[in-house]
């Protein structure tokens, strides 16, 4: 039978509108009502997804694309209904107005194909801002690490997420919370940094920001993905159920707690020889069970047809459908392989019951319901196509997904996020300073996409399309350079290529070296996908040797006797050899994005005052890897090997175009129960002639643990700006709960004991020291503990 209430039109008549229809009951009462009239087959419908447009020529950009049949066309599937739209702005480039149109006409389709009218959920990709053709394209997440600044990324995650939203985009596959444990992972661009606590913060944020802009966040990848073995992308992962517990899962934890995300992705990776995707442990017990997450669990790109064909843990598609469906995949990714027939020819052999699949579909329409898209009144017209004449001739460049605003957020984030490593005082380049003629050496010098990372669409998809504009402007850093310092002479030379080895071009560059009055060079890394890059997804390094010829050209230019500031343009830190110590400054950027040559531009000229701080260590060697500040008293130089992992520049660091002094430590009590807080206070002072950022980390030492502990791990930090002589008292209350770890028994733990909290400048930077114990019995804790230090920052008058 049938559930219909009744509604009143302005007619005053009286018409039956189905239950699921009435946006007054719940989404789960309307999810229930749908499914009691749905066929098995359009249950099923809505697990899976159609990529409308993937090219099977060509380059990939999903792992083994190539290797996947094309689904069944699109009119052959719609009258059982579909659950996504995969990309379809992010596929092949297309005016967003014109893509708005597209999938308004799609939706249409779609809607009216299926008895119930249900539209399809349109995702898109969203890693360094909303992958479309013309849309801003926003520093990568490492830089977002880089500004410890989570307001500033929430803000940027709330521009992305109207911009989707805007033109009929319901999801967004974004953000990595994977922790780098290996720089030589080609995906460490992707992530916020190699600190647990850092990246569950920022991310955490971002995730707030896009939910409330309407947008469905998807936290990937669940779980281990970044901690493959040798850094290599997709590879096994090994590790023990404490590293897991302690650092890989915190951030995911943190973000299904805090941020209201409503959906999660499988990684590609098994660990200890069990894939995510067919994990029930860990996306059931430990996600659903646990943690009390209640959205949908969507499988990496082809994920859940590789537990056959790369992982053999089952020998056919409809077994990998079972395995997914049952560890709890709710809707497999992009298009649909196993989700199909092979899935309803399990059912019907008795493999899984029709209950499992309710479960799943129940999910799926829970979130629809949430999202408008069961409403009697939905309308296919998104946003920025309303009062609009729907013809391509009429709404070709009417829509603007790279506003003034859009640029202005990239720039302040890009400028938030450049670290400056080393300066001997030549930085800033101005006043006295300020050099009459510049030589711009390097590959990324001249070269547009240099700030672009491989998710950014011009980079992702535009690279396939070399006749097509890039959609955004991306001014190179000689451009900014010319509009930064218009009294210099610029000499511009790259040396070498980004990874060819070639050293035909320093003959031309040491020339222009030795003419100039400081060298700035434009060094790192070409975004790409599947080796087509030195950085992204697949393009994972042997050693984290600078590419190509680029180290053998920076010695020949310190040689020279020049000022050499040192710049790079990478997706991941690179061991820099000599110029850790004899260069003029070292200034780092990670792919900072559409106006990422302008912000470091405006930091060199000192328009800007630097005040990022290293979301990952920078390596001394090139060779130490895997290495982490997060490891143990093992793990660091000894005497008994020869490989010393210390970096040359530590987690946190990061200086300024002026001076800080900490002082005046004040401890509460030094006895805190293991159920207390500690409270501690400093003052910090801007010592110096001009306003600067001072970032405040604490960080937990616990000298005597019953399992083995990182020497030091970051649990809170704040930003702290000054003017020129200015101080502030920053206060901060420590749980004890934040010195909890996962005990030998696998349940996490407070135990009693010393421990010290290090007010630290970065993680080889402690300034204040509070010893304090713990006292009291051991406590178990639980996923309800206390993850925050709470921080007040009070600005001192001076009398």
């Amino acid at each position: 039978m049938t559930d219909h209430v009744s509604v009143q039109t302005e007619q005053a008549e009286e018409v039956a509108l189905p239950l699921w229809r009435d946006p007054s009951r719940t989404p789960t009462e309307r999810a229930d009502a749908l499914l009691r009239e749905m066929t098995l087959e359009e249950k099923i419908a809505q697990l899976f997804g159609v990529w409308v447009g993937a090219s099977d020529e060509g380059a990939e950009v999903a792992p083994h694309q190539h290797d996947m049949e094309e689904p069944p066309p699109l009119a052959d599937l719609l009258p059982e209904g579909l659950g996504q739209l995969t990309r379809p702005f992010g596929t092949v480039p297309v005016d967003p107005a014109l893509g708005a149109l597209s999938l308004l006409r799609t939706q249409s389709a779609i809607t009216a194909a299926n008895r119930f009218g249900i539209p399809a959920v349109a995702h898109e990709e969203c890693l360094a801002g909303f992958a479309a053709w013309g849309a801003t394209a926003y520093p990568v997440p490492l830089s977002w690490g880089a500004t410890f600044d989570p307001v500033l990324i929430g803000d940027m995650a709330g521009a992305i997420g109207r911009d989707m939203r805007s033109v009929g985009v319901h999801q967004g596959l974004a953000p990595v919370l994977d922790v780098v444990r290996d720089a030589r992972w080609g995906r460490v661009e992707e992530t916020i940094g190699e600190d647990p606590y850092l990246v569950g913060t920022i991310a955490t944020a971002y995730i707030k920001g896009l939910e409330q802009a309407g947008i469905v966040a998807t936290l990937k990848h669940f779980a281990g993905y970044s901690a493959s073995r040798a850094g290599r992308n997709l590879a096994p992962v090994g590790m023990g159920s404490r590293e897991r517990a302690d650092v890989i899962l915190p951030p995911f934890e943190m973000a299904v707690r805090e941020s209201g995300v409503r959906s999660v992705m499988h990684a590609y990776t098994d660990t200890d020889g069990v894939p995510s995707a067919a994990d029930r442990e860990l996306l059931t017990g430990l996600l659903r069970d646990t943690w009390g997450f209640d959205g949908t669990v969507v499988a990496d790109y082809f994920g859940i047809a590789f537990l056959k064909t790369l992982h053999g843990v089952v020998g056919t598609f409809g077994e990998a459908a079972v395995a997914a469906l049952l560890a709890g995949v709710d809707v497999e990714l992009p298009t649909v392989k196993t989700f199909g027939e092979p899935l309803r020819a399990a059912v019907a052999e008795g493999l899984i019951a029709e209950t499992d699949i309710d479960r799943a579909a129940r999910r799926v329409l829970v979130q629809k319901a949430q999202l408008g898209l069961l409403d009697a009144d939905w309308n296919p017209v998104p946003e920025a196509l309303a009062g609009a004449g729907l013809t391509p001739g009429t709404l070709r460049g009417t829509v603007v997904l790279d506003s003034d605003a859009n640029r202005a957020l990239a720039r302040r984030i890009a400028e938030q996020a450049i670290v400056l490593l080393r300066n001997d005082g030549t930085l800033p380049l101005r006043g006295r300073n300020a050099p009459a003629r510049i030589a711009l050496i390097g590959p990324n010098a001249d070269l547009a996409t240099a700030v672009l990372g491989c998710y950014s669409f011009p980079v992702h998809v535009g690279s396939q399309h070399p006749n097509l504009p890039a959609g955004v402007e991306l001014p190179t850093l000689r451009e900014a350079l010319v509009a930064e310092f218009p009294g210099s002479e610029i000499v511009t030379a790259a040396g070498c290529g980004i990874d060819d080895g070639s050293t035909e071009g320093f003959r031309e560059a040491l020339a222009a070296a030795r003419d100039a009055d400081v060298v700035i060079t434009a060094l790192g890394d070409r975004a790409g996908l599947f080796g087509r890059g030195t950085s992204g997804e697949g393009c994972d390094a042997g050693s984290l040797t600078l590419p190509g010829a680029q180290q053998q050209l920076l010695d020949a230019l310190l040689d020279t006797g020049t000022p050499v500031v040192v710049t790079l343009l990478a997706g991941r830190p690179y061991a820099l050899g000599r110029a850790v110590d004899e260069a003029a400054a070292v200034v780092q950027t990670f792919f900072p994005g559409e106006e990422g040559t302008h912000a470091l531009a405006s930091v060199l000229s000192g328009r800007v005052a630097p005040s990022g701080r290293l979301p990952v260590s920078v390596p001394m060697k090139p060779d130490a890897q895997p290495s982490t500040y997060l490891a143990a008293r093992l793990g660091h130089a000894n005497e008994v090997s020869n490989i010393d992992p210390t970096p040359a520049f530590g987690f946190g660091h990061g200086l300024a175009y002026t001076t800080f002094e900490w002082s005046d430590l004040a401890v509460a009590t030094t006895e805190i129960p293991t159920d207390g807080l500690a409270e501690l206070e400093c003052t910090v002072r801007n010592t110096g002639d001009r306003d600067g950022v001072e970032v405040v980390q604490l960080y937990l030492h616990d000298p005597v643990a019953s399992v083995v502990q990182p020497v030091q791990r970051l649990a809170g930090y704040v930003r702290v700006e000054l003017a020129a002589g200015e101080a502030a008292r920053v206060r901060v209350g420590v749980p004890a709960d934040l010195a909890s770890f996962t005990g030998r028994d696998g349940a996490r733990v407070v135990e009693p004991g010393a421990l010290e909290l290090r007010l630290s400048a970065s993680s080889t930077d402690p300034r204040l020291t509070a010893e304090v114990t713990l006292t009291g019995p051991a406590r178990k804790v639980d996923h309800t503990r206390r993850l925050h230090a709470e921080f007040r920052v009070e600005t001192l008058t001076e009398h």
